[in-house]
């Protein structure tokens, strides 16, 4: 659906360009806007190399296992009918590690592995179980404490402060993370009492 919205927006941004005599703009613009996407991406391999590589050290040092061990309790509330030593908590916890330490294409994996393993746990495998919504919902709006992805993009144009983003982007992630709780907790009540 997402790619029929894009080609739709495509084509009638050229069909606009033709109408006003401005198909040369849309050609500069499609060749500027290539070679700036090649230029980011340039920019956020070495970031994302740089953070991925102090994240297998921090796995290695035992940080994940100890980010892990306090994400814990959290985690059990979060996810009440999920088994505690089921492999889906490992994966929740690994993905939620990385989201907060802002290492998204980190989590990505992690988080396609957790839903996998939730879904051998879902009893109706046509809809999603509430343990796979609060994923999603967690992982959307996850608490960031470095936005790395961010500041590499800041970095590749250039940003005189690119790590000014820290603290309100703590802030936002904060919220919105309480926000998913809490409408996450609400449909849980709403539509089972247990909320399992």
């Amino acid at each position: 659906m997402v790619n029929w919205i894009w080609l739709l927006f495509i084509v009638a941004g050229f069909v606009v360009a033709v109408v006003q005599g401005n198909v040369e703009a849309v050609t500069a613009a499609v060749f500027d806007g290539a070679k700036t996407g090649v230029t980011v991406c340039f920019g956020l391999i070495s970031i994302l190399v740089f953070w991925l590589g102090m994240m297998r050290i921090a796995e290695d040092a035992g940080l994940l296992e100890k980010l892990a061990r306090l994400l814990r309790p959290v985690v059990r509330f979060l996810f009440p009918g999920v088994p505690v030593n089921h492999p889906a908590m490992g994966y929740i916890m690994s993905n939620m590690s990385a989201n907060i330490l802002g290492l998204g294409n980190a989590a990505t994996p992690m988080g396609i592995k957790a839903m996998q393993e939730l879904q051998k746990l879902n009893p109706d495998k046509d809809a999603a179980s509430p343990a796979m919504c609060t994923l999603l919902a967690l992982n959307t709006s996850s608490i960031t404490l470095i936005p790395t992805t961010l500041i590499a993009i800041r970095m590749s144009f250039h940003s005189a402060s690119p790590a000014d983003i820290v603290g309100t982007t703590l802030i936002a992630t904060f919220l919105s993370t309480l926000a998913a709780i809490v409408v996450d907790r609400w449909y849980r009540r709403r539509h089972n009492p247990l909320g399992r």
